[in-house]
């Protein structure tokens, strides 16, 4: 696996913006809203050729994200996508953004009141990506 590319980090950074944009205004009306946190687009690799998988971090909640790249689209994205990873099954739903970006996400963790800031809720993005990506039965052991 590759890392992520400058303008990809940046292609995300513009994401997180955009969706701060069209959603900040609802979520501060909802209870659990923890001011302290921001918008951010966090932990993201490369899922096969034509997508990116991380997290989305918002004041109220962390969200599992598939970002599919724009210039590989050739025909319009499904409604929903189901994701196999090596934790389980998990439905994404798209949402479309302005500026021509698109997004399937599924909230993975609601109610972050208690995160004091951003540097612990990327601590809190980590350990969400890393217990998706390992098998079942690790989490056993």
């Amino acid at each position: 696996m590759y890392t992520l590319t400058a303008d990809e980090y940046a292609c995300l950074a513009e994401l997180a913006k955009v969706y701060r944009d069209v959603h900040l205004a609802q979520i501060k009306q909802k209870q659990g809203w923890n001011p302290r946190l921001g918008i951010d687009a966090l932990c993201f690799q490369h899922y096969g050729a034509e997508s990116m998988l991380g997290a989305l971090i918002t004041p109220c909640e962390l969200w599992l994200v598939v970002v599919p790249h724009q210039s590989s689209l050739t025909a319009p994205l499904a409604d929903s996508l189901t994701l196999l990873l090596p934790s389980g099954t998990y439905r994404l739903a798209l949402e479309h953004l302005p500026g021509g970006y698109a997004i399937y996400k599924r909230v993975i963790l609601q109610d972050l009141e208690e995160l004091e800031n951003m540097q612990e809720a990327a601590r809190l993005a980590q350990q969400m990506m890393a217990r998706l990506m390992q098998p079942t039965d690790a989490h056993d052991a």
